[in-house]
């Protein structure tokens, strides 16, 4: 009350300017109602505009004409705007009445504060007559905005999210009510103009005069159903500034940061960028080791990385990083397509995209310039056998190494993993259902006989009569045949406590973790999945009591095999996120160096910011400064200061590396086309480098026994990430 009290006397001892200015913010902000299509209706203005489509400015100038006319002048023109905007004053005390069901009331009333008003001589009787006869109509829904093309707003949607996610708004609609200018790095020009070559490319003339009908391009097919993306950042300063943003998707949804998308070879880039990490950290670690400890080191169980650097560290004990750098990408591979990898759970064949490729042995710079899959879907191998050495865990050797104690947590960890996956999938199944439904649920989801039930029946259920249990199998299997000597027998053989889970559910012939899922549930009210988990941790390690005392070693070699990729790409997924990896998770298989566990546009522009700039990551800048509430009492403005010196993620040498194996890509392999493709103010032609990628999103048919009966395209995408220039 004090700050307000002083804020009234601003302008001296007369208070009149106050007392206007609180009046007009009264008028202009009290709510009036909701009109469909266009939401929450406030102040005088809108409320003119919503109901009666009446222009404010228009509106208040025939008021302020109102008092110059002449007598005799033509009243109804100004009639109809006064008893508008008298109506609303009224309408202020019951606003979801008389402006949604009260129009009959809101006339009438109206019409006796005219006669009041002329009474007291406020108004002319003429303006209250001619008032009197305007029928006041009220509109019931908004005018259908102008359509507009989502394309033509991808910039500013692309700002909008943005700040959706700075400002900490649950959605956009809260993000509109706020009084905020912004002012953005994009280009807007050049936006614009990139915007209007996309959507040109959606007609078969303009693929023509673009150069773009050609073999590989957009010779057949329907151009309209290609959807196109750009993103381009701008180093500046220390900081990646976005310039353009946009795609021809006419949907609010953004192609550049918005999708999970099998991008292809792009990952081989990913690839590279963790094996020369890998490189770098091991070239580290030999550093100043003598040729003793170097042989002691290659006469050792060494990954075939490890090996490498090792070997080449004892050819030259002065190598440096950078040379290190050059000889890591010549080291070959095999393209061979005629090996099987054992990887993500199960054995898997690779092609090459190219036959001619399949017999050679190319270097790891020569297959990321020609995009061959099979050198990377092996380098992809040693990465993980690199991570995998490291937990120093021996599969199918001496007995003492089958009784480690790392083996046998591992062997905990699998069990652990696979139990909850198997939990998750039975949880599901019986979410939702009445605790009284749940044991018939399983007994006819199994299609279970009689004893099979009864098994069941004496573990969810063991403190039942044998009544009940009588009664309960005649009702879920009507159609089954026993007698009172068999129920007698099952019901004491089945008893609690004559076998522990494992051998109920062997008896039952169902998963030991579903059977005892449904006694949980059912002895249980409203547990989350979460609560499900932590309750049944030592189920989990009792169903796999098998796994940990068999004398089959392949069994546990196989699941240990199995983890110890996971663990492996665990660590590769860490690399991954460390220059801009944007899922929290990625698929634990070799087949990730192809593309399988997707990425996006944006992603991939962060990573090749990172390289560009000699490992050093900045921050994506895309906004200069934000206006709040402009011209009143709480105007804040924030604009964006000089950025820090960015982080290191990357050794020099290894973005210097990739950098140089990017311009390859370009100038003699799989982006060709872009070689020379722009020039500097000075007629030289900048420096391109990339990465190219296709992705093929199959539909796919599976037999009985797991084998593909039928697989065929359904999507594809091609990607080029890229720098020009610096």
């Amino acid at each position: 009350m004090g700050s307000a009290s002083l804020r009234a006397y601003l302008y001296g001892r007369n208070t009149l300017e106050t007392r206007k200015m609180i009046t007009q913010s009264y008028i202009n902000s009290i709510p009036l109602a909701a009109l469909r299509g266009y939401g929450e209706v406030n102040g005088l203005g809108d409320g003119l505009w919503a109901w009666y489509g009446a222009d404010f400015e228009e509106v208040n100038q025939k008021l302020r004409t109102l008092s110059l006319l002449p007598a005799g002048a033509d009243m109804p023109p100004y009639a109809e705007a006064y008893k508008q905007a008298l109506s609303l004053f009224i309408a202020h005390r019951r606003p979801s009445f008389y402006l949604i069901a009260g129009l009959k009331e809101l006339n009438a009333l109206t019409d006796t504060y005219l006669d009041l008003l002329a009474k007291e001589g406020i108004i002319s009787k003429g303006l209250r007559d001619a008032a009197k006869k305007v029928s006041l109509e009220l509109r019931r829904a908004a005018p259908k905005p102008q359509s507009v093309s989502f394309v033509q707003r991808k910039a500013a949607n692309a700002v909008r999210t943005r700040l959706l996610s700075l400002l900490k708004y649950p959605q956009l609609y809260d993000l509109d009510q706020v009084d905020l200018t912004v002012k953005s790095t994009m280009d807007n020009d050049a936006n614009e103009r990139v915007t209007d070559i996309l959507r040109r490319l959606n007609d078969r003339k303009s693929v023509k005069e673009l150069g773009l009908a050609g073999a590989r391009n957009l010779a057949r097919g329907d151009p309209a159903k290609v959807i196109y993306s750009l993103t381009l950042f701008e180093r500046v300063g220390n900081a990646n500034v976005l310039r353009v943003q946009t795609d021809n998707f006419d949907n609010p949804f953004s192609i550049n940061e918005g999708t999970r998308l099998d991008l292809g070879s792009t990952a081989k880039l990913r690839t590279l960028t963790t094996y020369l990490v890998i490189v770098g950290e091991v070239w580290e670690r030999f550093a100043g080791k003598s040729k003793a400890d170097l042989a002691r080191a290659l006469n050792s169980d060494l990954d075939p990385i490890s090996e490498f650097v090792a070997r080449a560290y004892s050819n030259n004990h002065n190598i440096s990083l950078a040379q290190m750098m050059e000889l890591a990408l010549e080291r070959r591979y095999s393209a061979s397509p005629k090996e099987s990898f054992f990887t993500g759970g199960g054995l898997h064949t690779f092609n090459n995209f190219k036959r001619k490729d399949d017999g050679t042995t190319p270097t790891i710079r020569e297959a990321l310039i020609d995009s061959i899959n099979l050198p990377f879907v092996r380098l992809m191998r040693d990465i993980s056998r690199h991570y995998q050495a490291r937990l120093n865990v021996k599969v199918g050797t001496q007995k003492g190494d089958r009784q480690s104690q790392v083996r046998q947590q591992l062997l905990e960890r699998f069990a652990d993993h696979e139990g909850s996956y198997f939990t998750r999938r039975f949880y599901e199944k019986y979410q939702g259902k009445l605790r009284r439904d749940l044991l018939a649920g399983l007994i006819i989801s199994t299609r279970a006989s009689a004893k099979h039930a009864a098994a069941m029946f004496r573990y969810v259920r063991p403190n039942d009569s044998r009544s009940a249990f009588e009664q309960f199998l005649v009702e879920t299997l009507p159609q089954a045949q026993f007698s009172k000597e068999a129920l007698d027998k099952w019901y004491a053989d089945f008893a609690p406590g004559k076998f522990d889970l494992n051998d109920q559910a062997y008896i039952a012939r169902v998963h030991p973790l579903e059977l005892w899922l449904v006694k949980y549930m059912q002895d249980t009210t409203d547990k989350s999945i979460e609560e499900i988990l932590a309750a049944s941790k030592s189920e989990r390690q009792i169903v796999y009591r098998w796994l940990f005392t068999t004398s089959n070693t392949n069994a546990q070699d196989l699941r240990i095999r199995s983890l110890l990729e996971n663990e492996a790409f665990i660590e590769i997924h860490k690399q991954w996120r460390e220059v801009g990896y944007p899922f929290n998770s990625m698929v634990p298989s070799l087949a990730s160096a192809l593309g399988s566990s997707g990425d996006r546009p944006i992603a991939l522009a962060e990573l090749v910011g990172i390289i560009l700039n000699d490992g050093v990551r900045y921050p994506s800048v895309r906004l200069d400064e934000l206006h709040f509430a402009a011209e009143t009492p709480y105007e804040v403005r924030v604009r964006r200061t000089q950025q820090g010196q960015g982080e290191r993620v990357l050794k020099t040498e290894v973005a210097q590396a990739l950098k140089g194996a990017m311009s390859m890509v370009v100038s003699s392999g799989t982006a060709s086309r872009v070689h020379k493709a722009f020039q500097r103010s000075d007629g030289k032609p900048y420096v391109i480098g990339g990465k190219t990628g296709t992705g093929d999103h199959r539909r796919e048919i599976y037999g009985s026994r797991g084998q593909v009966v039928s697989s065929r395209v359904v999507n594809r995408t091609a990607t080029f990430a890229f720098y020009l220039g610096d």
